[in-house]
């Protein structure tokens, strides 16, 4: 009994230092998040590059995971690769700082490069994450994740929104750039944490008790329609910088608090990523659907209307889902990938996410100049039809079970 609490105690421990070291990274990154746009322009970026380079970026950040998910299991460096992949992450945005007035060249292969490096490291660091979380429950495990993660996601861009505010004298582009800089406070000690975590837990791997043969990695029926669900749900549900440029185009909020919205979405996200993550640990699968049918709707209240009110609701439901998708959607792939070949399968997940997402927020932008009204008929239908795979993947459990 004492040994499964030790072990169950040594997990939570795990799991709270991977989810502070999330924490200082997305105090970084979505910090970056929020002013970069504006930061590309100001360099001498063009809206059609500016456009093209965040488009380019997360289809890197998505597309390579598939290869760096299968080198962790190959060569099960999990840590060499969350190591590295972190550090060109994080160290990246306060590079930023460091470009020249016209320098729009070099800021937008930063860009990339802080994509790149998440690619890297994020099927390595769900599969460390996965080993503890089966110790305390998968769904718990990723959520208490994801709301430490999504907490620096709220930090980050209030922090920064105050030191523009506060800044007296200079250019915005100077201002950005301290912003920049001192974004490199929170992206060290992410570093610094992370090899501390690989000094302290060198094995993570021994907190999940299931030992099974190495077996290769085979799409079967169950992950297929999982993977058709979740790419669904990706192609539905529009980025939101969709959402920010309908609120300044319809003027529903100042916009020197646009930066705010998304920070509200975040903190949304973290505590709706708890609840569904606990669901998810009761009841499977089944939490996907209801978070994905409580957000289906968000497109409605932000695209159909100028009401400041009636989109304040479609961001929270937008973070509902978004809170889901970063949680349990992941802890669901640990469930149904083995373990051997657990990284390959979080890659294939987030690489199909990812092109899905890309793809579906490019004709969300599309239809969004054409009728609004279209942008939300595609995303409710493509949110109805991921909960109906949702229901097919459970049944074919069942069936296999």
């Amino acid at each position: 009994m004492k040994t499964i609490k030790k072990q169950a105690g040594g997990a939570m421990m795990f799991l709270l230092l991977m989810g502070v070291i999330s924490l200082f990274s997305d105090m970084t990154h979505e910090g970056a998040r929020s002013i970069l746009g504006e930061y590309l322009d100001l360099a001498g970026a063009s809206a059609a590059t500016i456009g093209f380079v965040s488009g380019f970026g997360e289809l890197c950040g998505y597309s390579l995971r598939m290869l760096s998910g299968f080198l962790a299991d190959k060569t099960k460096k999990y840590w060499l690769l969350v190591i590295f992949g972190y550090a060109l992450q994080v160290l990246a945005i306060p590079a930023l700082a460091l470009i020249p007035e016209n320098g729009w060249i070099v800021a937008c292969g930063l860009v990339i490069l802080e994509r790149i490096g998440k690619a890297v490291k994020k099927p390595a660091k769900n599969t460390l994450v996965s080993f503890a979380a089966s110790e305390v429950g998968v769904g718990k495990g990723f959520a208490f994740l994801e709301f430490l993660d999504q907490l620096g996601a709220f930090i980050g861009p209030v922090i920064l929104f105050l030191i523009v505010s506060l800044k007296g004298s200079g250019t915005l582009f100077s201002a950005y750039r301290l912003c920049f800089a001192l974004l490199g406070i929170p992206a060290l000690i992410t570093v610094g944490l992370v090899v501390f975590s690989r000094i302290r837990y060198p094995h993570p791997e021994t907190f999940e008790k299931a030992e099974e043969e190495a077996e290769p990695f085979r799409f079967k029926k169950p992950f297929v329609l999982y993977m058709i669900a979740i790419a669904l749900f990706a192609f539905g549900f529009a980025d939101f910088t969709l959402i920010t440029l309908h609120a300044a185009k319809t003027q529903a909020f100042p916009e020197s608090t646009l930066s705010l919205l998304y920070a509200a979405a975040m903190a949304v996200d973290a505590f709706a990523a708890l609840f569904f993550g606990w669901l998810f640990d009761r009841i499977g699968v089944r939490a996907l659907m209801l978070s994905t049918l409580l957000s289906t709707f968000f497109s409605g209240f932000v695209f159909l209307t100028g009401n400041p009110y009636l989109i304040a609701v479609g961001i929270v439901l937008w973070g509902v889902g978004m809170g889901a998708q970063e949680s349990i959607m992941k802890a669901a792939v640990s469930k149904i990938v083995p373990r051997s070949m657990r990284s390959t399968g979080f890659g294939v997940f987030e690489t199909g996410f990812g092109v899905a997402w890309f793809l579906g927020s490019w004709l969300l932008g599309a239809l969004y100049d054409v009728n609004p009204a279209l942008l939300v008929l595609i995303s409710v239908a493509s949110q109805l039809l991921a909960i109906l795979f949702y229901a097919l993947c459970v049944r074919q459990r069942k069936a296999e079970d």
